[in-house]
């Protein structure tokens, strides 16, 4: 019998929240705590890649510019709301994990892609000589594995992760304030 409560750890194990992590900006913090919110809600027992989308989408709006224009972006937007009442149901009680990527590190909470690309965030921001990863980093990190929920999400709206992939990549680096 599961536990009627999904198992979400306060802390992982050195006693502070992946969110607390040095190396992630304020955006992508923020970001990463809605994704835990919205996995606890959706009785969801980790965070994916699904999640991570969604609150990149709601909370960074450096990820949203890289939408901008894309025809899709309410399918996509509907297929996340829909998450919590159905279209998400099947993926309750399994781990998202394709095997595709090697998970270095762990981190309690978050099913292996979603924290693999986690990792690949940090080491996408490390390569560009930033100190902090950015909701960018983590988007571009969601979409390059096939088995990620937050790729058959994508698809399913009618949008190329590897069009999304690109889009980032060509992006210039700057950062996109809030309210802008």
């Amino acid at each position: 019998m599961q536990p009627r409560i999904p198992r979400q750890p306060a802390r992982d194990q050195v006693g502070r929240r992946p969110e607390d992590d040095a190396r992630l900006s304020a955006e992508l913090a923020a970001v990463i705590s809605g994704a835990r919110r919205r996995a606890v809600r959706d009785a969801d027992r980790q965070i994916d890649t699904a999640h991570l989308l969604h609150s990149l989408l709601e909370y960074d709006p450096e990820v949203r510019a890289v939408f901008d224009g894309a025809p899709q972006i309410a399918r996509l937007l509907g297929y996340l709301v829909q998450r919590s009442i159905g279209y998400g149901l099947r993926w309750q009680s399994s781990v998202e994990d394709s095997g595709a990527v090697p998970v270095v590190t762990e981190v309690e909470g978050f099913s292996p892609l979603a924290a693999g690309a986690m990792e690949y965030a940090c080491e996408r921001a490390a390569h560009r000589g930033d100190e902090s990863a950015r909701g960018v980093d983590l988007l571009a990190a969601i979409v390059v594995d096939k088995e990620a929920r937050a790729v058959e999400v994508l698809a399913r709206a009618g949008i190329d992760p590897g069009e999304v992939f690109e889009r980032v990549d060509r992006r210039p680096d700057e950062r996109v304030e809030p309210g802008c």
